[in-house]
């Protein structure tokens, strides 16, 4: 008997699993084992395979080399047998069914809303969920194929596609705002000026960041979490509002608001599409990212996601 004969795939995934996630306790909170089953299977591995694949104390998980050089070969093995069944997936079975999203509220309006006709018409069959929420989860223990967050926000065990360029983060305002209080010519002016507080899905209170990485704690005793609840506050004239240059064009355009302190415009992290394994890829979710990336001025999607 070979040794490919004596080891066990589903062994051979607990042992990728744990790479990944760099713990036995999250390897099997991904995998939906007990970590007691975790270990066994590891133990299993390397007594049939006769080599010490991981190096264990109770504060990390570490590979030895030749773990490390399993773990790359036996990877690219795994994503081709992904790719093959992706494959058999038929037109008439809907390219695996269904697909579920997490993504948050400025992600949803700028990336999905535009991508869904034609994701609409290219995969016809995939029933499609997408719950928007500004919160940090876990994608995984939640349910979700997959999230989308800033690059900053991914977490290290993940595979992050970007789905977008550089981000500008801007200050803007009504023009009824701006002709009624004190031209703002610095930064240190926002002091003097009513602005609307931007909340975070961890109810924190946000820092308006500029260039050369400064940021302030302004005024205002309003707060909002949500973007379209601050675009409408501003457009009346209620204050000063920091919100993505993209996520304001059409007011821009129209003139309902006016950027202030452009030249101290800060560059944020692109969108970023994220998943647990490659592996792992909904035939339908590379449909979308792809969509996604097109209409956002990007090369399609091959495998150049990068991992944490």
């Amino acid at each position: 008997m070979s040794l490919f004969d004596r080891v066990d795939l589903t062994d051979l995934r607990v042992f990728l699993t744990i790479m990944r996630t760099g713990s036995f306790k999250a390897a099997a909170i991904q995998l939906g084992l007990t970590p007691s089953a975790v270990s066994h299977a590891m133990r299993r591995l390397e007594e049939r395979l006769a080599a010490k694949l991981l190096n264990r104390s109770s504060r990390a998980v570490s590979a030895t080399d030749v773990g490390r050089e399993l773990a790359r070969r036996i990877e690219e093995g795994f994503d081709k047998i992904g790719d093959a069944l992706a494959e058999l997936d038929t037109p008439g079975s809907g390219r695996h069914g269904e697909l579920r999203l997490n993504v948050f509220s400025d992600a949803a309006h700028l990336l999905i809303a535009p991508a869904l006709p034609e994701f609409a018409r290219r995969c016809p069959g995939v029933r499609l969920t997408v719950v928007v929420e500004d919160r940090p989860i876990d994608i995984v223990a939640e349910g979700y194929d997959a999230g989308i967050r800033y690059g900053h926000y991914v977490p290290e065990d993940m595979i992050a596609v970007p789905l977008s360029k550089t981000q500008r983060w801007v200050v803007a305002a009504a023009p009824s705002y701006l002709d009624a209080h004190d031209a703002i010519r610095s930064i240190d002016d926002l002091a003097r000026h009513t602005c609307l507080q931007l909340l975070l899905g961890d109810n924190s209170s946000y820092k308006w960041e500029f260039n050369r990485r400064r940021r302030v704690r302004v005024p205002g005793a309003i707060t909002i979490a949500d973007t379209a609840t601050t675009i409408m506050a501003a457009k009346a004239g209620m204050g000063l509002a920091y919100l993505l240059e993209q996520r304001i064009a059409a007011e821009l355009a129209e003139g309902s608001l006016r950027v202030v302190l452009a030249e101290h415009a800060a560059k944020g992290e692109p969108f970023h599409m994220y998943y647990s394994s490659r592996r792992h890829t909904h035939p339908a979710l590379r449909t979308l990212m792809n969509i996604i990336r097109q209409q956002q001025g990007m090369a399609e999607y091959a495998s150049s996601a990068r991992s944490g």
